[in-house]
């Protein structure tokens, strides 16, 4: 089983960046497919980008496509988010979460078992 923890988060002007980490313990991240998802006050949790339990596959929301890249660092057994061109709408608690080896990703969030506690990103305007 995998532990999931994330870190990063944090306040940003509109237009800034910023890089969230999940560090994974327990086992590695290539026996999963690991995703962030995002939820804001009020809203239902969202697919935000997922990458294969090999590393080679990403896939992004069209909302966050070209503005964010998932990536990992297998010797750190750590899967990344950097966050560019941040908007006030980005604003949102951010998970990732791990589920089986299988591609296309799943996109709800029933699709996977494990999770972090969650990081806060705020964009301010």
């Amino acid at each position: 089983q995998v532990q999931l923890v994330e870190s990063g988060g944090g306040l940003v002007q509109a237009g800034g960046s910023l890089r969230l980490s999940c560090a994974a313990s327990g086992r590695a991240i290539n026996l999963y497919t690991i995703a962030w998802f995002r939820q804001a006050p009020g809203k239902e949790r969202e697919f935000v980008a997922a990458m294969s339990w090999t590393g080679g596959s990403q896939y992004y929301a069209d909302s966050v496509k070209g503005r964010f890249t998932i990536s990992r660092e297998y010797a750190k057994n750590t899967v990344y988010l950097q966050m560019n061109s941040l908007k006030p709408e980005d604003t949102a608690a951010y998970y990732c979460a791990a589920d089986r080896p299988r591609w296309p990703p799943s996109t709800t969030p029933g699709g996977y078992d494990y999770w972090g506690q969650g990081t806060q990103v705020t964009v301010s305007s």
